[in-house]
């Protein structure tokens, strides 16, 4: 499908097969829109807009609250405003180039929860931190090993990431010292947005009810100080070495745009527990299910990774159910991260951490020069793309961020 207003080729990464929303800012004004190529709908001037209240305010919360079968209506709405030939002025009238606006955080971040999901990069973090112990602690195939990060210093793409100070142990001292993090790493992550109705503090979502809360995905990067965190994680975790900042691209690609990139897990055994067991759907395939997302790692212009997300070892639905079994409650705007997508190749892994094995394999950058960690002034960018029902490609777009001094922040 083409819109002659756009002259957008059917393969268009961001056509009519994609919809994406986002909150852009022209005129002074925040609001909801939808990507196409590159342009912005905007949504709530459009005439008739069925959301057209809930796509005017600066977040997309209150459209997250109103549930699939809103999300579901307002993507047939698009779909055919922008396939009806007699509405072509209306969509021309209503079309702002993506180089007129600023993308702005596009909701309201509730609680934001980090998971551990991939076996590759669970097994080589284990290999690096506990050469001398089993890689994979004993309980990480029988549940989501996560961990509650910050949610308000979750920022949109583009923004600048000052370097995290905090205390640090160098093997070669005694006792800890404090400074600026010199191993500062990224985790390139799937983040999945939840909305749906706030859920009852002590009502658990099931499995087979989590593509209910489920509304779309972001690129993630899970910004990490690998010397803050080695010295502070045991006994309880992650704590200041994750929660400076954890940066998401502009763009949510909802779960509906993403169903043809959806694919069986690799397999897990043991078998989960009951409520972690995914069970067949109408159309033969699982309640528990993996994407298709091929992502690329830019390291100042130089691709150095291509992390593959089918090779997650826990689903998205399997981490929203294991993330409120105990009763915790969910709402519009909660946050949660897969974890470091990593595969089985060294080219495929979703963090410097590994791709330098801990500083002592460095990367060679197109430039010459060479990396182990994050240098002050470089930057990041992480894109990915699914495949759509047609045979072309879904864009999620970028999410990319530029390290500055701590001590530029302070001046």
């Amino acid at each position: 499908m083409t819109h002659p207003a756009l002259d957008l080729a059917a393969d268009h990464p961001f056509g009519i097969h994609n919809l994406p929303y986002g909150v852009f800012d022209h005129g002074g004004h925040a609001r909801v829109g939808v990507r196409l190529g590159d342009h912005v709908l905007d949504l709530c001037s459009i005439p008739g807009a069925e959301f057209a209240d809930a796509w005017a305010q600066d977040t997309l919360n209150t459209f997250l609250a109103m549930g699939r079968a809103a999300w579901q209506s307002a993507r047939a709405w698009l779909t055919d405003l922008l396939t009806d030939d007699g509405e072509r002025a209306t969509v021309e009238e209503h079309l702002v180039p993506l180089s007129d606006v600023m993308l702005r955080l596009p909701f309201r971040v509730g609680d934001y929860v980090d998971f551990y999901a991939s076996e590759h990069h669970a097994t080589n973090v284990g290999k690096i931190f506990r050469p001398d112990s089993e890689a994979l602690t004993p309980n990480w195939k029988h549940l989501p090993i996560g961990y509650h990060g910050r949610s308000s210093t979750v920022v949109v793409s583009g923004t600048d990431i000052v370097r995290p100070s905090g205390q640090r142990k160098p093997p070669t001292e005694s006792s800890p010292v404090f400074g600026p993090s010199v191993r500062l790493d990224i985790e390139a992550e799937l983040g999945f947005v939840v909305g749906g109705a706030q859920t009852e503090l002590g009502r658990p979502v099931a499995l087979a009810e989590a593509h209910e809360h489920l509304f779309g995905v972001v690129l993630l990067n899970d910004w990490s100080a690998r010397d803050i965190q080695a010295w502070e994680y045991v006994p309880l975790g992650p704590f200041l070495g994750k929660s400076f900042a954890t940066s998401i691209s502009p763009w949510v690609v909802t779960m509906d745009a993403l169903a043809a990139a959806r694919v069986p897990l690799p397999g897990q055994d043991p078998e989960p527990l009951p409520y972690l067991r995914g069970e067949p759907t109408a159309d033969g395939a699982s309640t528990a299910y993996g994407l298709d997302i091929t992502y690329e790692v830019d390291w100042n212009g130089t691709v150095v990774s291509r992390p593959p997300y089918r090779t997650m070892y826990w689903s998205p639905a399997q981490m929203l159910a294991h993330m409120t079994v105990n009763g915790a409650i969910t709402g519009p705007g909660d946050l949660f991260g897969s974890g470091t997508i990593s595969g089985p190749e060294k080219d495929q892994r979703g963090s410097f951490l590994e791709l330098s094995w801990s500083g002592q394999e460095p990367v060679r950058l197109e430039d010459g020069s060479e990396r182990t960690f994050l240098e002050d002034g470089d930057t990041v960018t992480l894109r990915a793309t699914a495949p759509s029902p047609d045979g072309s490609v879904i864009g999620l777009g970028e999410c990319t961020g530029t390290i500055v001094s701590c001590q530029r922040n302070s001046d």
